[in-house]
């Protein structure tokens, strides 16, 4: 078989999950298959590709091996307790094992009908399966921790969405898909005996140091706080906005996880959203940070009966940790923004200089990853008219560019340029290209779809025969709304 299959979570309490099948679908057609990911990951390609492969990542077939499962988790969803939600519309079919010993989940989403799903219909259109498979592979290869994608199926059948669309079949491939909902399942059942299954599953899964510390649960703790804390500082360094940060869409392993209304910024606003149903704002750009912590407080609090037998220690211990974020995230935002302009030990005057090119992109309206990519192609042609021309109100940069250039004149210029280049993407997923492969895709046109996703994974490489991939779009191509795969 294409998986060698070893399913640790399988084996946990039932309480963790409900057995659930895959449903069929009337007419799986492969759309497109990671083979790097895929050699990486041990799995037999030529398998994979055969009619017994495709029929495995559709839900048409269950691998030998294999031990479907829907994962049951709870959540708050915009501020919001939702105590039951768990896997509606994607199914676990089971683990496999790199050779370096790392395991890693083996998900399709769009494969059917489970115990949550909660009157939907467990399916995917085509559109958010293409959506996920081009955003989540454009930020592995940007170096972002994320879930990967396997494969992308159409399904031969429709789904009603607004309309009536093509639908389809994405496989996903995470370290886990434990998330923060998953330890508020047991938290708000009283479940106890099974919270520390968990916690004891995870620090053996992803914190093994953990299990050394004179308090495992607290190092836990810990450390997912600095992932997390590093991994939305790493969102923000490329402008990208995930829309819906929901605490079952974060992620215990520290992977990005459930790309749906999500986009990367063209023009730079702080407050900026995309989100459809993200009317007050509250996952906006610059608000991440703020988000990622009130989710890693519900966290804590799931483990504050596993911290101390004392509640009022166990409370104290969740705050010291909890107040280390703010340093983490600041740090690691100062560091990513300053390397961004050229500097890689940045200090406090030097992120003052950021903020100032930031101010001055708010007020200027100009293009977010073009005006960092220009400014390294301004030093090395010693002209800046490319870069002020990104501005509406071209003041504020010019004055800006002054006070860098006079930054820079100590700092070796070669150097500067290449942190820059490793720092600033040359590509990345704007959202007129991935709506125009999807608009395609629907009319049965794949080549955008394919296209787009050979362009960005180069990110940081200019290439002659791509340049309109990294262009701002034209007013009547920007998108101004996305949306949920649901």
């Amino acid at each position: 078989m294409p998986f060698r299959f070893d399913n640790s979570y399988a084996r946990l309490p039932n309480e963790f999950f409900a057995p659930i099948k895959p449903t069929p679908v009337s007419a799986p057609e492969m759309i497109r298959l990671n083979h790097d990911l895929a050699q990486d990951l041990g799995i037999d390609v030529a398998r994979l590709k055969s009619p017994e492969g495709l029929a495995i990542l559709s839900g048409n077939k269950v691998a030998d091996g294999s031990e479907p499962i829907a994962m049951a988790y709870s959540g708050h969803q915009f501020g919001g307790f939702s105590p039951q939600l768990g896997d509606g519309r994607a199914i676990l079919l089971g683990e496999v094992v790199r050779k370096d010993g790392v395991r890693h989940d083996i998900q399709l989403k769009g494969s059917g009908q489970t115990p949550f799903s909660r009157r939907g219909d467990g399916r995917s259109a085509l559109g958010p399966v293409l959506r996920e498979y081009i955003i989540s592979e454009a930020m592995a290869a940007l170096g972002v921790p994320t879930t990967r994608a396997l494969a992308a199926v159409a399904s031969g059948d429709h789904v009603h969405r607004e309309g009536i669309v093509p639908g389809g079949v994405f496989t996903r491939v995470a370290q886990s898909h434990i998330r923060i909902g998953t330890f508020q399942w047991f938290a708000a059942r009283r479940d106890h005996e099974n919270l520390k299954v968990l916690a004891d599953y995870v620090i053996q899964r992803h914190y093994p140091d953990a299990k050394d510390a004179n308090n495992p649960y607290l190092a836990l703790l810990e450390g997912v706080i600095e992932r997390q804390a590093k991994l939305i500082a790493h969102w923000m360094q490329l402008g990208f906005i995930h829309g819906v940060m929901n605490t079952d869409n974060m992620t215990i392993s520290g992977e990005t996880i459930d790309y749906g209304p999500c986009a990367f910024m063209d023009t730079y606003h702080p407050a900026k959203t995309f989100s459809s149903i993200d009317h007050q704002g509250r996952y906006a750009f610059a608000n991440q940070g703020p988000i990622a912590h009130w989710n890693l407080t519900r966290f804590a609090e799931t483990l504050l009966p596993l911290l101390d037998d004392d509640s009022e220690q166990a409370v104290a211990a969740a705050e010291i940790a909890l107040d280390a974020f703010a340093d983490i995230h600041r740090s690691e935002l100062q560091r990513r923004f300053t390397a961004k302009i050229g500097l890689e030990a940045g200090d406090a005057d030097d992120w003052s200089l950021v903020e100032g090119l930031l101010a001055a992109m708010t007020e200027g309206e100009a293009d977010f990853t073009l005006v960092f990519h220009r400014l390294s192609e301004s030093l090395e042609s010693d002209n800046d008219d490319d870069v002020v021309g990104l501005f509406k109100q071209p003041n504020a940069i010019i004055a800006w560019l002054d006070s860098w250039r006079e930054r820079l004149h100590v700092v070796d210029r070669e150097r500067v340029v290449a942190v820059m280049r490793r720092t600033n993407p040359v590509f990345i997923p704007r959202n007129h290209r991935v709506e125009e492969a999807i608009t395609a895709a629907y009319k049965g046109d794949f080549s955008p779809f394919h296209r787009l996703n050979e362009v960005l994974q180069r990110p940081f490489t200019t290439q002659i025969d791509s340049t309109e991939y990294e262009t701002s779009p034209s007013p009547d191509e920007v998108v101004r709304t996305t949306f949920c795969g649901t």
